[in-house]
């Protein structure tokens, strides 16, 4: 029976004052069944215990940078610039992996010709699938960016990095993957979770109607018909009314 090559696998974890969930995330992608990994932690200047924590394990992962940057996607430009695997993922500091997530990804990238990967992932129910045929009028296509996101990084240099002047940048880089790019790729088994997305993360702290507009933007900014772009942000506001009057009432 042929053996499975092993790819190097980049794991990138960007992290701010995260303290109380940092140590479960850090021993998730040091508990791996799977080996051959490179893991690069960009902590953002951390005032917590965060740090500390860092110095724990400061033997085992292979790169920490500590210092001041401009939000999550700096952090995740950072850390991809001192990339040096074939296939980089992205571990937020408050999610997890399950023990055979990366021997599950390099499975299928080992006998699938693909540029990319989205695993089913444990968010606030499981998600699995990739449905990149509705990309132009729905983001929610695929999965998670975190735990559940992979791409060679030769792919992931060609599509370019992730653009700050967007909120949902990855909704941008995922844009230009599928869209501009046409990379190809594809999704696990329902039953292969690669992990779990916990509650509370930075998306979830985005005002709806902030949402919706950085969408229109990097809708916009990919060339996608203006008119088509604002019909789909009134039929998301008619869609979730109560989310809409929430977001003007807690601005």
């Amino acid at each position: 029976m042929q053996k499975i090559k092993t790819n190097l696998i980049t794991i990138v974890t960007v992290v701010k004052n995260s303290e109380q969930t940092i140590e479960k995330c850090i021993q998730s992608v040091l508990n791996q069944k799977y080996d051959n990994f490179e893991y690069i932690v960009i902590d953002g200047g951390s005032t917590d215990k965060t740090k500390e924590i860092l110095e724990k394990y400061k033997e085992k992962i292979h790169k920490v940078i500590s210092e001041k940057d401009n939000g999550i996607w700096d952090a995740m430009n950072k850390g991809l610039n001192l990339a040096s695997g074939d296939i980089v993922g992205f571990l937020n500091a408050d999610d997890y992996y399950y023990p055979d997530c990366l021997e599950t990804v390099n499975k299928y990238f080992q006998k699938s010709s693909i540029d990319f990967l989205f695993g089913t992932v444990m968010k606030y129910k499981l998600m699995h699938g990739f449905k990149p045929s509705i990309i132009k009028w729905s983001f929610g296509f695929y999965t998670s960016h975190s735990v559940g996101f992979f791409i060679k990084r030769i792919k992931h240099i060609k599509v370019g990095k992730y653009n700050l002047d967007y909120l949902s940048s990855d909704l941008d880089f995922f844009y230009r993957m599928i869209v501009n790019f046409k990379l190809k790729g594809t999704s696990t088994k329902k039953n292969e979770i690669l992990g779990e997305f916990s509650k509370g993360g930075f998306s979830s702290k985005i005002n709806y109607i902030t949402h919706l507009k950085d969408l229109n933007k990097i809708r916009i900014n990919n060339n996608q018909n203006k008119i088509f772009v604002y019909l789909l942000y009134l039929f998301k506001i008619i869609k979730r009314p109560y989310k809409f009057y929430s977001s003007l009432t807690s601005k």
